[in-house]
């Protein structure tokens, strides 16, 4: 299928800013909830979900049919694309803590299972939402599913899983209490599935909806403007309770609907970068935390040497291999296995 290059830019952006919040929260400390690096590192996951329910829509839904090989090879295309780079991050994430792990939990971790029974167990920041991401492929099956055969429960299942969005919200995360001693019940999978949902229905209702430029723009900008400008301080819970858990959310997807929409033509200089770091998004994503742990063992080293090096030049490093690492990443190691599961077919077999 067609490529969508826009969300390729929105997804390398995401990537590229949550990377960016990690290492200077890591170098100055953690940012507060008026700040918009302390907004986009709480948000840019989420605008990551918004987009996989979207893409996986685009991608799948029309020729995904009602039989069980379809949806084996699903999720055998999910396992090829997600696992080898996570068990890659998980060992090297293990190799520099130099301690041998709990081998339940790492077993969790190898066979995805712990975003479904131990979230809050993982090796690496940031491998909690992939954990999610692999829940979230066990709905979609049925998103799909519904959305052609009885669309009744398909809202039965949206409003359900709205409620759950609501309920963390606005009951289970307490406005009074830190985001990081809630935080295995913020990344709650049902805390976060409505995110990717609200991509999945984006793709159902607009994929083939014709939207004037003014409300593509009018869209991007209020987004933007309301999630820089819109007023929240001290610490980040505020961000993910009570009104302004709706509201923040609606940024993300008009964000979302804004690029998902958007018919842009930049020059190449501008398209290209964008295009690399976004199909390279997910490198980027899980190798920045390994890559700043191995500068730090580098700059640590330098420094018992009496060779003194400043921190923004850790960070600039850091930044720079990044980069250069996920794109030959994306390249050589996940690209081979994306070929993999282009090859998947099984034989089929109707689900009765």
């Amino acid at each position: 299928m067609k490529r969508l290059a826009s969300l390729d830019y929105l997804r390398g952006l995401a990537a590229f800013g949550i990377m960016i919040y990690h290492y200077l929260s890591w170098t100055l400390g953690r940012y507060s909830a008026d700040t918009f690096l302390g907004r986009l590192g709480v948000y840019g996951v989420s605008i990551f979900y918004v987009l996989s329910g979207l893409t996986l829509y685009y991608v799948y839904f029309n020729k995904m049919q009602p039989n069980l090989s379809e949806v084996v090879d699903f999720f055998k295309k999910r396992v090829l694309r997600i696992f080898p780079l996570l068990w890659l991050v998980t060992f090297t994430a293990i190799a520099i803590q130099g301690s041998m792990p709990n081998l339940g939990d790492l077993a969790l971790n190898l066979t995805g299972l712990f975003g479904f029974i131990k979230w809050d167990t993982y090796y690496s920041t940031g491998i909690w939402s992939i954990g999610n991401e692999l829940v979230f492929y066990v709905f979609f099956p049925f998103f799909v599913l519904f959305s052609k055969s009885n669309r009744w429960l398909m809202s039965m299942l949206s409003a359900v899983i709205f409620g759950l969005f609501v309920y963390f919200a606005f009951f289970k995360l307490d406005v009074n209490t830190a985001l990081s001693d809630q935080w295995r019940d913020y990344i709650n999978p049902l805390n976060q599935v409505f995110l990717f949902l609200g991509g999945y229905l984006m793709g159902l209702f607009l994929d083939k909806v014709k939207v004037q430029k003014v409300v593509v723009y009018t869209s991007l900008i209020l987004g933007v403007v309301i999630f820089m400008f819109y007023p929240v301080h001290g610490d980040t819970i505020h961000l993910v309770t009570g009104v302004n858990r709706l509201i923040f959310t609606l940024c993300c997807l008009l964000i979302s609907f804004s690029f998902f929409k958007i018919e842009v033509s930049l020059p190449n200089f501008v398209h290209k970068p964008l295009t690399i770091l976004g199909e390279a998004s997910y490198s980027v994503y899980l190798l920045h935390p390994v890559v700043y742990k191995l500068t730090g063992l580098l700059f640590v080293a330098s420094a018992e040497n009496l060779f003194h090096t400043p921190e923004s030049v850790r960070l600039v490093t850091s930044v720079i291999l990044t980069l250069v690492g996920g794109y030959f990443v994306y390249q050589y190691f996940e690209k081979y296995f994306m070929r993999l599961g282009r090859k998947v077919k099984s034989d089929p077999v109707v689900i009765k």
